[in-house]
């Protein structure tokens, strides 16, 4: 690493650069999927390279090798410096990074058991002992687990020295039932994590989900369809956790909401201008921001930049009162609240998510309770498939389990249930929170952004909530020609 650095930050120098950052970043992945019992896939993958980001006279410039020899290191640093002073040229003003103090140590994220130390067939095994469970009480079964290890070492001109690593997991069950009118299927509603193999094995009750799955896919298959009209809904963190994602969190991307995304991932409504008096939603919407949470998939130590992982407010009672920021959308007299990431050393870190997650009630009830105060509604359990704008404004959800609640109770599956709205009428909708007992992290692996692409793991952390009269479409009836 000490000749790593040398050699890059000695080029860069030389050539001028007012900013010069060297990252170091490895990725080791494995993915196993077994389907009926039978592996089919079982990979590792490993890949490890420098990447150079500079500012040479107010623009960026970048390059990156996947070669660690000192003579390839200088040769990236001196295209990164080249690459500058070519776009320094070019018209737009100058970029101007927030100050951040230097930064030095280490950050390894919570886990027991590190994925890449069990044996691949060890894996296999766990995974069809889960199947096994599932088979006698379905038509097919399938099993994944994705593992992913990843390792930066951070320096920079300023005298930044940063070395971290994340472990992150995520296994999947899915049931599937086939009938003379179709078939249908149900995975387990557990997400991915930041923890090791013990999350696999034993921090999930696998056991319990697995043996509810096959009836619970029955009673779905045999539901009625959902007369399409204004609900009461009772969402589950199993679900609410992608609206949160996809509303908010894209939605408060200071990138995006200055247009800087428009061209590929969107822009959005929450626009610079609102920033203080938008009503994003009801009183009781409170969500933060946050890089320092135990097993959230956004957690680091310090960002890409070299920037101290922090936790903010984006909406608070209801307002909008914060974005997510890397040095450079922070700008001069603000500071960056440590949202830069790249997702592998051959890419230039951009700014990324943090863990965006909607606050619980302090002393709010449980997820029965919730329910026990509705007299007509639905209570939504996991996510499946979605759509939302470009602005992030007009989107509607599906799930995994559509519960029907009648008079405070649950009286049964109902199926073809999609909730549909606009971000400011739903979360103004927001009429009750459960308390910190229903509170559940959940998140994505695969959240994709950026020209080169580039995919992220983020985590949402969110109780059960009740929303009022919201629209209900019936999938199957919106369906038809």
């Amino acid at each position: 690493m000490t000749g790593i650095e040398d050699a890059a930050l000695s080029e860069c120098r030389r050539h001028g650069a007012g900013y010069a950052a060297v990252r170091v970043h490895q990725t080791r992945s494995r993915y196993v999927h077994l389907r009926d019992l039978d592996l089919e896939t079982a990979t590792e993958h490993r890949e490890i390279g420098v990447g150079v980001r500079v500012l040479v006279d107010g623009a960026w410039g970048f390059a990156a090798t996947s070669r660690l020899d000192r003579a390839a290191v200088t040769d990236a640093a001196r295209r990164a410096c080249a690459l500058a002073a070519r776009c320094a040229h070019l018209p737009g003003p100058d970029v101007v990074l927030a100050d951040e103090p230097t930064a030095s140590g280490t950050h390894i994220s919570e886990y027991e058991i590190d994925p890449f130390s069990v044996p691949m067939d060890q894996m296999v095994s766990l995974l069809r002992d889960g199947c096994r469970i599932l088979a006698p009480g379905v038509d097919h079964t399938s099993a994944t687990v994705e593992t992913v290890l990843e390792t930066t070492y951070l320096v920079d001109l300023a005298g930044s020295r940063i070395w971290q690593q994340r472990v992150r997991t995520h296994p999947v069950y899915t049931a599937i039932r086939i009938t003379d009118g179709g078939f249908d299927d149900m995975s387990t509603t557990a997400p991915p994590s930041g923890r090791g193999w013990e999350y696999a094995s034993s921090a999930w009750n696998w056991d319990e989900e697995l043996a509810q799955m096959p009836g619970l896919l029955d009673e779905k298959l045999g539901a009625p369809s959902i007369t399409a009209g204004r609900y009461d809904l009772v969402i589950d963190p199993t679900n609410l956790w992608l609206t949160i994602h996809e509303s908010v969190g894209h939605a408060t991307e200071k990138d995006r909401a200055l247009g800087y995304e428009a061209n590929y991932a969107g822009t959005s409504f929450a626009t610079p201008d609102l920033l203080g008096t938008l009503r994003y939603g009801s009183e009781l919407m409170n969500v933060r921001a946050d890089r320092t949470t135990a097993h959230g998939l956004s957690t680091v130590g310090w960002d890409d930049e070299a920037v101290a992982a922090q936790q903010w407010d984006l909406v608070r009672d209801g307002v909008l009162v914060g974005y997510q920021l890397d040095r450079q959308m922070a700008g001069e007299g603000q500071r960056s609240n440590g949202c830069a990431y790249a997702d592998s050393a051959e890419h230039v870190p951009i700014q990324r998510m943090p863990n965006v997650s909607l606050q619980p009630a302090a002393d709010g009830p449980a997820t029965e309770d919730l329910i026990a105060g509705v007299e007509d509604g639905i209570y939504i359990v996991g996510d499946k498939s979605w759509s939302i704008d470009m602005q992030r404004f007009n989107f509607q959800f599906t799930g995994q389990r559509f519960h029907r609640i009648r008079h405070g109770r649950l009286t049964g599956q109902v199926k073809d249930v999609a909730y549909q709205a606009n971000t400011l009428a739903f979360w103004g909708a927001l009429t009750a929170l459960g308390g910190p007992q229903t509170y559940m992290l959940g998140g994505a692996l695969n959240c994709g952004k950026g020209q080169p692409g580039q995919v992220a793991a983020v985590s949402h952390g969110c109780p059960s909530a009740v929303f009022g009269g919201v629209n209900v479409l019936n999938t199957r009836e919106e369906a038809r020609p």
